[in-house]
C-alpha cells in the first residue's frame, strides 16, 4: 500500500508504475506502430481508460494514475518529464527507478533531457516548435500562456537552447510523434 510510505516515495512509487505498467501494456499486445493501437474502447485510441491494476483494493487506469493521482496531488510539471507512454514524441523512460530521496534531482534531470532535445523544443529562424504535451497539459506550466510556458522551457534549457529562446518569441507550432519508442524508428519534426 503506497499511503504507508512518505510523500516523495509515494511520488516515485506512482511514476514507476505508470511508467512499468505501459511497457507491460505494450510487450502485452506487440508488434503494434503506435500505442494508440492498443485500445480502451471501440472509440478510444490508447489504452490509458483500461482497467490494468489494482491497488490498496482499488482497479486503476493509466488515466487515473496520471490524472487524478499524480496530476492531483503533486501539481508538478515536471512529471510530464517522467512519464512515459511508449511514443517516440515522449520524455524518455529513465534508465533508472525513480527514489524518493533523489527524486527533485531525478525530475531535474529528466526536465532538462526532454527540453533540450528537438523533440521537446525545438527553434529555427526564430520559430519555436515545442511538443504538444505543452498544449495538452498547458494549465500544469503556468497560465496556460505561450509566455508562460516559455518560461518554464528558459528554466532546464541548457545555455544554447536559453540563447535561442531569449528575446520576443512565440510558440509557432506543437508536435507530437506517437510512432512506439523502439530500436529503428527515429524522432521526427513532421509527425
Amino acid at each position: 500500500d503506497p499511503r504507508t510510505l512518505n510523500l516523495n516515495e509515494q511520488h516515485a512509487y506512482w511514476i514507476n508504475l505508470y511508467n512499468s505498467l505501459t511497457v507491460q501494456i505494450v510487450l502485452d499486445h506487440y508488434p503494434v506502430r503506435s500505442i494508440r493501437e492498443i485500445k480502451s474502447g471501440i472509440f478510444t485510441p490508447g489504452p490509458w481508460g483500461l482497467p490494468i491494476t489494482k491497488i490498496a483494493g482499488r482497479t486503476l487506469t493509466l488515466n487515473n494514475i496520471e490524472h487524478d493521482i499524480l496530476r492531483a496531488n503533486w501539481r508538478d510539471p515536471r512529471i510530464h518529464y517522467a512519464l512515459n507512454c511508449a511514443s517516440l514524441g515522449c520524455p524518455d523512460l529513465a534508465a533508472q527507478p525513480y527514489w524518493g530521496k533523489h527524486l527533485d534531482a531525478q525530475l531535474d534531470s529528466a526536465a532538462r533531457s526532454f527540453i533540450n532535445h528537438p523533440r521537446g523544443v525545438f527553434v529555427k529562424d526564430g520559430q519555436v516548435t515545442v511538443s504538444k504535451i505543452y498544449s495538452w497539459y498547458a494549465d500544469d506550466f503556468g497560465n496556460a500562456t505561450p509566455e508562460a510556458i516559455l518560461t518554464h522551457l528558459r528554466q532546464y534549457a541548457n545555455p544554447a537552447l536559453k540563447a535561442e529562446l531569449d528575446g520576443d518569441l512565440t510558440i509557432k507550432a506543437y508536435q507530437y510523434d506517437w510512432r512506439l519508442n523502439e530500436p529503428g524508428p527515429e524522432f521526427s519534426l513532421s509527425r
